[in-house]
């Protein structure tokens, strides 16, 4: 499966989880200059832990280090603590961007915190100049940077309001493996709801099989 850059970019990745650090390293092996953002870059556990990301020569800064200069955000921050990070980075920072959302938000119980409104939609209203795309949140970390491992063709979704964004996020997708026929656009980001509902049936999946290393696919009726 071939991967294929539109264009060169600046990724500042904002979380450090399985997520943020995948993604950092699967990006890193392309053309893109990426950064990871953390809340506490000089921090002895977090620089054991971010090991294999510096040694990918991905730098970890400050989260709105990471922001600055950069031409697609990520949000691979907990859910539930997402708006407040990004508000704390400034809407002036974010201001203009494509921000890739991944994160879906969970209360310690388990259960989603955004039920009528997306944390998608929230960025969205919260930051109305910066071009949010919701993506992602439908596979494990893993299988972000590796869908080629998957036994067969997979689907990953896009909400977003702007063209342009869903582009670019379109082009880092491919970069990730992804083949173009396997992006479905949505639409616009309320549609960011579903994806992130999807969690729920998500882990019911991942209970029944054993493992959350799958994919699902969107499958049309043939043409009688």
């Amino acid at each position: 499966m071939g991967r294929h850059s539109v264009e060169a970019m600046k990724i500042g990745i904002l979380g450090t989880g399985h997520v943020g650090r995948a993604l950092a390293i699967g990006w890193a092996g392309g053309s893109h200059d990426v950064v990871l953002g953390s809340r506490r870059p000089e921090d002895a556990a977090s620089r054991a832990e971010l090991a294999t990301v510096r040694e990918a020569g991905v730098p970890v800064l400050d989260p709105y280090s990471a922001v600055a200069g950069a031409d697609v955000v990520v949000n691979a921050t907990p859910g539930t603590v997402s708006v407040p990070l990004l508000t704390e980075i400034g809407a002036p920072a974010l201001a203009g961007k494509a921000l890739l959302d991944v994160a879906v938000g969970f209360r310690e119980d388990g259960t989603l915190s955004h039920l009528e409104e997306s944390l998608g939609e929230e960025i969205q209203r919260t930051f109305p100049d910066t071009k949010v795309v919701k993506t992602l949140c439908t596979i494990d970390a893993q299988l972000m940077v590796a869908p080629e491992s998957l036994r067969g063709p997979s689907t990953v979704f896009l909400s977003g309001d702007d063209a342009d964004a869903k582009r670019r996020v379109g082009g880092l997708l491919n970069d990730l493996g992804w083949p173009p026929d396997s992006l479905l656009d949505l639409g616009g980001i309320p549609t960011a709801r579903g994806q992130e509902h999807y969690s729920l049936l998500f882990m019911g999946i991942a209970d029944a099989i054993g493992s959350y290393g799958f994919g699902i696919q969107v499958v049309p009726p043939s043409r009688g």
